[in-house]
């Protein structure tokens, strides 16, 4: 079992140990402690006198709680989100000391903007990479005061409207440095939307008729499309033309993608399941992966252009995307042809009984033992 980590000296491994040579980030998604800036590899503005400890499990510290003190919150959460309050928002576990390097929510975006605009302009005489991972519209969704009301779906929507914004603040730094036409920028996203998420902060009740999954089925934890479409955005005004690609690749392409783009090979046992998909990506060819695996909470399924077959034993989990769907994947599995039928409703696997053995075959042989 190993060790509980230390926060009060160096963090590692981190960011600076698979390649980075700067890296400012906060310690895990923002719902959860410790709530602090992380910058190569130290808790920033950490004082020694007032030193952070944390826990998952047993309480440490005497501090309030989102269950302790209710009337502290300016946001209820469930009560897995009930551990410490920090910034009147009650996260996922308990801490105590590191006061003063404990951050505010509502600058978060302010803060990683500033660092990036920041990397951009030292770095603008020199080839760089930058790995900009925004917080906005994970949970809590709790927006800079200026972006109030900038929606018209609460603080969800105007998480939206701030992540928008700092997208805008990294590209204008582009502009500005005269990279824009030799800096290859890609926009993507890590799951699909949810409203509910551990805090009541609206979303629910501002959403309207407004669907976030756009034509898709499903959201966050489902295996369908509206859970693991992303959006995927490659921009590179001197090397690719406007365009819609309807190639199929996944975020891990970017791993022998970039490699192939540097003219570099990948090393020995690294990142295995990555193809190189450079062609497609640079809209050279209107052709990606054969097949693609699709996961959420552990519910797997199967692309082939436009075929999906999604295995039984699995939950069609919507997570509150759309509550009056059943979500019991029968025996067999489904089948679905996604060009006539994006919201996955019209189960195509007794036509086509040929087409799911091969998908599950394919599924079986990227998950062996288990379809």
């Amino acid at each position: 079992m190993a060790e509980p980590l230390d926060w009060n000296k160096e963090i590692k491994p981190g960011p600076r140990e698979v390649g980075f040579d700067y890296s400012f980030h906060i310690a895990a998604t923002g719902d959860r402690v410790p709530s602090v800036y992380i910058e190569n590899g130290f808790i920033v503005d950490l004082d020694p006198n007032d030193p952070v400890s944390v826990s998952y499990g047993e309480k440490v510290g005497d501090e309030p709680t989102g269950i302790s003190h209710l009337h502290l919150l300016k946001l209820q959460a469930d009560e897995q989100h009930s551990g410490t309050i920090v910034n009147n928002v009650s996260r996922i576990g308990t801490m105590a000391g590191g006061h003063k390097a404990r951050f505010t929510d509502e600058s978060m975006a302010d803060t990683f903007v500033e660092k990036a605009v920041g990397f951009i302009e030292r770095e603008k005489d020199h080839p760089f990479f930058l790995y900009f991972a925004t917080h906005d519209n994970h949970v809590p969704r709790v927006p800079h005061p200026r972006f109030a009301g900038s929606s018209s779906l609460g603080s969800r929507g105007d998480a939206i409207m701030e992540f928008d914004w700092g997208v805008k603040q990294i590209v204008g730094a582009l502009e500005k440095n005269g990279l824009t036409e030799n800096t290859m920028v890609i926009l993507s996203s890590d799951n699909g939307p949810i409203l509910f998420d551990g805090y009541w902060d609206g979303a629910v009740e501002r959403n309207g008729d407004h669907n976030p999954s756009g034509p898709w089925f499903g959201g966050k934890y489902s295996s369908w499309e509206g859970g693991t479409r992303m959006p995927f955005i490659v921009s590179w005004p001197g090397k690719i033309k406007p365009g819609i690609s309807e190639a199929i690749v996944s975020q891990v392409d970017l791993f022998a993608s970039i490699a192939a783009l540097l003219g570099k090979s990948m090393p020995a046992g690294s990142a295995t399941d990555s193809q190189n998909m450079l062609a497609a990506l640079l809209g050279e060819s209107p052709y990606g992966r054969d097949y693609l695996i699709e996961e959420g909470s552990g519910n797997l399924a199967i692309r082939q252009g436009n075929w999906k077959y999604i295995p039984e034993g699995q939950n069609r989990d919507a997570r509150r995307i759309d509550r009056n769907i059943n979500t019991n994947i029968p025996k067999g599995g489904y089948l679905f042809y996604l060009a006539e039928d994006p919201q996955e409703r019209n189960d195509l696997s007794k036509q086509f009984p040929e087409k799911v053995k091969e998908l599950r075959a394919l599924l079986h042989k990227e998950a062996p033992g288990k379809y």
